[in-house]
């Protein structure tokens, strides 16, 4: 087809036919398009330019060749053309423009935008998007400031753009106001979808569906940003709600719908929902989406259907991260460390780049499964890929180094947090209460609540346990006066927290003083509070108190009773209670416990090897009691020998 469009133009050339010959030229320019190797087509049209000079002259082609250049993947040759033009005009810069920062560098962008010799609204937001996809959303906003101090007007584009960028409540609030000044807002599609996610993002659902009831008209973007939205901000229930009126309403969903739903059933624990959701996306085929399949593999781990998320795994015909990651995940919650590690590495093999939610599930495993080396290199890969500054993967670096009980390290990268939330916080007290730095924990929750956040129930279970651990009674009973103080934000004191409370007292001898506490609650006091208690009254004169402690949790636990039946036993052997110590021995004939099997580990040479309780199911057996019967015979014989060097 060129070789009949090159023939056709040399026969427009030699009739002198110029005008013709621009427009034929812009047929051809559009024809390229169309063909399977445009760039290779559009450079033989090009040699054709430059051969009668049009490329240096004719404004018009130039711009229609460097869109082409760039839309068929060749920017290089896009940038060559915009060089080669001898005359310029706004829409050439636009285009350059457009190249650099799709497919440069933003500082060689910015640089060209500062020398343009004329700038117009497409200008501006080309520099505003570029920003935004960069992830340099303070400069975008700072485009934006000059741009309105140029006198530049903003276009609708720009606001969908400038949404993103929002990071409050109060500057969602202020953007709002400005597009609705603009005159935007209902009528456009594009601006009225971004402010419904980005009030959904935030959290603000009331404003997200004021904005949708409001629109002229919705599209599946709309509902699919305002169903998002609830499942971000804990209104699952009414995700769901507006799932079944969309579908009533005649809109046809896809697969974000279909994942935004199951997301919505996995928050919820909802099986029966999310079955619902599974076997329709199953129907309209949407299993193949990477975004669906993991969604559907969250909602199996979430609901205990572990065999079911398995199973998905292994059919799913997407292998990437996304899909990955909600297994790890899975893994990891089904205390499956060793398993969610071996995927890992074969993810790793498979070339497939983790996500900073991949590391966060892989560091928890860590700081169960793996030896404190192999830790230490999750920790660099965490810096190589970039994530070591990202909250949720620096959060997770953090408890898996108070695991391993290296304080010190978890501080450090604590430190360096940009920017802590409440759950890196009260990982990072709960550490040092752990490792025995106490007055370190109740130093750091007094920084706490200088920074402004407002503490929860985890934050003072971290705090009062690190009082409990050191007998600290005075600062303890200030921290709880302190919780009760917080009643009205929802922080409401439980079971651990008068566990804490409790032991304090019973450490400084302030035992009758527990009791009145105990029986002063409102809340119903759990086992572990009674057995602390219990286990302080072994030289309480009061018989009929301990006796009722006892009867009390063997009330609470009837099936792991045989511990205070014992400890009841030897009280009363110790008072010369006999009979009573007889009718107890054949109580506790007849009560039966469950052994809980213990299980350690040990890694040798990059390979972890595990240890039951039951010494015939653990690896490597044969060789270890051939061992150990070596070693008891040379005992029995009195030889020492074996045990030299």
């Amino acid at each position: 087809m060129i070789v009949v469009f090159v023939c056709m133009f040399s026969l427009l050339q030699k009739a002198h036919r110029f005008h013709h010959t621009v427009s034929f030229f812009s047929g051809i320019i559009d024809q390229c398009s169309s063909l399977k190797s445009p760039s290779n087509s559009l450079k033989l049209v090009h040699a054709q330019l430059v051969k009668i000079g049009l490329n240096f002259s004719n404004v018009y082609l130039g711009n229609r060749c460097i869109d082409l250049y760039f839309n068929s993947g060749s920017p290089k040759d896009a940038v060559k053309m915009f060089d080669d033009m001898s005359r310029k005009n706004i829409f050439s810069w636009n285009l350059y423009l457009k190249v650099l920062v799709k497919c440069f560098d933003m500082a060689t962008a910015r640089r060209v935008f500062d020398e343009m010799p004329e700038r117009d609204a497409v200008s501006w937001n080309t520099v505003i998007s570029g920003y935004v996809s960069s992830g340099f959303r303070d400069s975008a906003w700072e485009v934006f400031v000059e741009m309105r101090e140029r006198g530049v007007g903003p276009t609708e584009f720009t606001f969908s753009l400038l949404l993103c960028c929002v990071k409050c409540r109060d500057h969602a609030k202020e953007m709002h106001c400005r597009i609705v000044k603009n005159g935007g807002c209902y009528s456009n599609l594009v601006v009225g979808n971004s402010l419904i996610d980005m009030y959904g993002k935030l959290g603000l659902v009331e404003y997200s569906l004021a904005v949708f009831l409001s629109m002229e008209k919705v599209d599946v973007i709309s509902w699919n940003a305002m169903i998002s939205g609830c499942c971000k901000s804990g209104y699952e229930r009414f995700a769901l709600l507006l799932f079944c009126v969309m579908r009533s309403s005649g809109f046809e969903v896809d697969e974000y719908t279909v994942s935004a739903v199951l997301t919505a059933c996995s928050n919820l624990r909802n099986w029966e929902k999310g079955k619902q959701m599974f076997c329709f996306s199953t129907k309209m085929g949407f299993l193949w989406n990477a975004v669906v399949c993991s969604a559907a593999i969250d909602l199996f781990s979430k609901c205990n259907r572990l065999g079911s998320a398995l199973r998905v795994f292994k059919e799913s015909c997407v292998f990437d991260s996304a899909v990955c990651n909600a297994m790890i995940a899975c893994y990891a919650s089904h205390n499956m460390e060793e398993n969610a590690f071996h995927l890992f590495v074969y993810t790793l093999r498979e070339s497939i780049r983790p996500t900073e939610f991949t590391l966060s599930s892989v560091l928890h495993s860590a700081a169960v499964f793996v030896p404190v080396e192999q830790g230490s290199q999750l920790h660099s890969l965490a810096i190589k890929t970039g994530f070591e500054a990202e909250a949720i993967v620096a959060s997770s670096l953090v408890q898996m180094y108070n695991k391993y009980g290296l304080v010190e390290f978890a501080l450090k990268i604590f430190s360096k947090m940009a920017s802590r939330d409440l759950i890196v916080w009260n990982t990072m007290i709960l550490g040092l209460a752990d490792n025995g730095k106490l007055f370190e924990a109740i130093e750091l929750f007094e920084k706490l609540l200088e920074s402004g956040l407002h503490p929860d129930q985890i934050t003072y279970s971290a705090v009062l346990s690190a009082c409990s651990y050191g007998g600290l009674l005075e600062e303890g009973m200030a921290v709880f006066s302190s919780m009760q103080q917080q009643q009205q934000r929802g922080v409401v004191p439980m079971n651990e927290h008068y566990t804490c409370v409790v032991n304090m007292m019973i450490q400084a001898d302030m035992i009758n003083e527990a009791i009145d506490f105990l029986y002063s609650l409102q809340w119903e006091p759990d086992s572990r509070i009674w057995e602390s208690l219990l286990l302080a009254c072994g030289d309480y004169e009061n018989l009929e108190l301990i006796e009722a402690i006892a009867d009390g949790l063997m009330e609470l636990e009837p099936h792991s009773s045989l511990p205070y039946l014992i400890y009841l036993a030897n009280t009363y052997e110790q008072r010369g209670r006999w009979e009573s110590v007889v009718r107890l021995r054949r109580k506790m004939e007849k009560v039966t416990r469950k052994e809980v099997a213990d299980i350690s580990w040990i890694g040798i040479k990059g390979h972890t090897y595990s240890f039951e309780a039951n010494p015939t199911c653990h690896h490597g057996r044969e060789n270890v009691c051939s061992i150990l019967g070596f070693l008891k015979q040379d005992m029995s014989t009195g030889d020492d020998s074996v045990f030299i060097n």
